[in-house]
């Protein structure tokens, strides 16, 4: 159940000013609040904000005083417990401009969920919490120009797959320092396999707590032991984020009410109800995501002024089943069937209405899985993977015909899931590689899914190689920066030479620009791999190694 509006409680008065101490009581409601007695600090898991509007945002924490308790509750008292939250003007809260007490509870996870409003737009902020004596650490937040505005730019940066056991977060650390005005998490942000079930190349350099996530005690339980990590509680800390999930979240490769092997895994539907639940418990998400048994409302559209408009998908949760098996396939009928959707009818026809309703300068398309086409294979067979939009391609061909017909100006696909990094062109007949371009997709590497990961030039990759419309390929670990401005948008793929050992720095690989109004990619940047970096290997041991990066699971 969401926190209602009867436990919301504003005031008239100052909370207090000055240096960052404990927030002073104003009102019986807030004196409560500082009244609670609590062993310990309860923001261990951090906090978050999340979906800008022009007046506000969501803000987020979870109290947990033993975050890592197997009952998931971490070790909170069974009682409504008031939080009191402060959004400031500037770090050391000395303007002041809401404040409020919300109340959370066990049924909640004892997870907060405040969705903040009466700000000004195109502004930064800072906010904070407070329970009993303890005072949360600081985040920071931008909210959205004015629906009618056209800012000169928006700093948005997208992040996917972050395997905890494959490697340290130094990525969302770097993402951190890069200070962007928006995060975008395009899915796998937890892993639900039990320890050492799921190894990266050479192992794992750290373990998950518990056993696979199946109950909501379980998943409770892996979003803390991820939350408790200091470099995303940075991220998070950083700046507003927008999420949507993939796969991981709840069960590899699950599709709709079907989970990746049905005949081992009875009660799926219960699974995902679990799943759902401390998905909105452990993210910054609006009350319209508020699990409903076992569904969840994720897609959604952000609006950045008249620069950009997000249009936030769900592509596993309505899609139908992988065709042929699942993984990589030759002439899999389903895979062409027009009948067969990665988003169901609804959302199809709630994204294409979004297009013709659109003015932005930019439409970006923020979802999971590969879109462009990408055959494996150099012969006459079309080999793709049934996961990906190549599994359902009357599915992209709908909406990619529809943004055409809507005349969207500057049509971008953001992507995750693959953990590398990819550019690529999309066609409306991709088999005629002379067919103009009518869009542009850019893939995010994983945070450390598949650890280390190896440099190389940047189309060296054989696939570009018979796939002309994919401009190119890295398999480092990484994320991507983006910088849109009414003329452009320019692609920084950051990446980090290892992740298994914590504090790599990141640089910027390939430098991609997209001009307005012509859906091409140019390289404005290309670092040279490092010699040490490289192996001999052939064609074939490419293609097999990438195959088995995005298809192995325990």
């Amino acid at each position: 159940m969401p926190t209602t509006r009867r436990d919301f409680l504003t005031y008239g008065a100052a909370l207090g000013a000055g240096a960052i101490t404990p927030i002073l009581a104003a009102g019986p409601a807030d004196a409560r609040a500082h009244a609670l007695k609590l062993p310990r600090d309860p923001f261990t898991l951090g906090v978050a904000a999340g979906d800008p509007t022009p007046d506000g945002f969501v803000l987020w924490t979870r109290l947990a005083v033993d975050p890592l308790a197997g009952d998931g509750l971490g070790g909170m008292p069974d009682r409504r417990i008031p939080v009191s939250w402060q959004i400031a003007r500037d770090e050391r809260f000395r303007q002041i401009v809401r404040r409020g007490v919300v109340v959370t509870h066990r049924d909640l996870g004892h997870a907060v969920h405040v969705e903040a409003d009466g700000l000004q737009p195109g502004r930064e902020y800072f906010y904070r919490f407070a329970a009993g004596s303890h005072l949360s650490r600081v985040g920071r937040a931008v909210t959205a120009p004015r629906r009618d505005a056209m800012p000169a730019s928006l700093a948005m940066s997208f992040v996917s797959c972050a395997q905890y056991e494959h490697g340290f977060f130094t990525a969302y650390r770097r993402l951190a320092e890069d200070r962007p005005d928006l995060v975008l998490h395009l899915g796998d942000y937890q892993y639900e396999y039990t320890a050492n079930a799921y190894v990266a190349p050479g192992g794992n350099v750290r373990h998950h707590d518990g056993p696979e996530t199946v109950t909501l005690e379980n998943y409770r339980q892996r979003h803390a032991q991820y939350k408790l990590d200091a470099d995303l509680q940075d991220a998070h800390a950083a700046t507003a984020w927008a999420v949507v999930f993939d796969d991981h979240e709840v069960d590899n490769n699950w599709a709709a009410d079907i989970p990746e092997r049905p005949a081992e895994t009875p009660g799926f539907l219960e699974r995902r109800r679990a799943a759902f639940r401390a998905y909105y418990e452990n993210m910054p998400l609006r009350r319209g995501s508020v699990p409903r048994g076992t569904n969840m409302q994720l897609y959604r559209r952000l609006h950045w002024g008249q620069l950009a408009t997000f249009h936030l998908l769900d592509t596993r949760q309505f899609r139908d089943d992988q065709g042929c098996g699942d993984g990589y396939r030759a002439d899999c009928p389903a895979a062409v069937d027009p009948a067969r959707s990665i988003t169901g009818g609804a959302q199809e026809e709630w994204l294409i209405d979004g297009f013709n309703q659109s003015r932005a300068r930019w439409d970006v398309i923020g979802q999971q899985v590969f879109f462009a086409q990408r055959d494996s294979n150099s012969g006459p067979v079309k080999t793709v993977s049934m996961d990906a939009w190549d599994g359902y391609a009357a599915s992209r061909d709908r909406i990619t015909q529809g943004w055409v017909d809507a005349g969207v100006r500057n049509p971008v696909v953001l992507t995750g899931d693959v953990h590398a990094h990819w550019a690529s062109e999309l066609k409306l007949d991709y088999d005629d590689p002379t067919t103009t371009s009518v869009g542009t997709e850019l893939v995010c590497s994983s945070i450390t899914s598949g650890g280390n990961g190896t440099d190389s030039a940047s189309t060296a990759h054989p696939w570009l190689g018979w796939n002309p419309h994919l401009k190119f390929q890295n398999n480092l670990r990484g994320y991507v920066n983006t910088t849109i401005t009414p003329d452009d948008l320019s692609a920084d793929f950051r990446c980090l030479d290892e992740v298994k050992t914590a504090g790599a720095p990141a640089f910027t690989r390939a430098t991609f620009v997209i001009e307005d109004r012509v859906p091409t990619l140019n390289q404005t940047y290309d670092r040279p791999p490092a010699v040490k970096d490289l192996r001999r290997r052939s064609d074939q041991d490419i293609s097999r190694e990438t195959v088995e990066q995005e298809t192995s699971r325990p």
